[in-house]
């Protein structure tokens, strides 16, 4: 099942890639999707805990559900 959820600060190509990191890093075989334009990612594989976690220490808010 995948999740999305919006990461408040991600405005950029590095910043989607610093957030696919860092969920990779909790979530390795994690299915990834980000969105700039709606600054959301979509995860497959993940908890959202650790997509909260991994989001925040990424540098970004994580304001839950989109």
């Amino acid at each position: 099942m995948t999740d999305t959820y919006k990461v408040i600060g991600m405005t950029c190509g590095g910043c989607a890639k610093s957030v696919t990191n860092a969920i990779m890093d909790v979530a390795p075989g994690a299915e990834i999707s980000v969105n700039l334009d709606e600054k959301t990612v979509s995860v497959a594989g993940a908890d959202e805990s650790a997509v909260k976690q991994a989001v925040e220490e990424a540098g970004f808010e994580f304001s839950g559900r989109a």
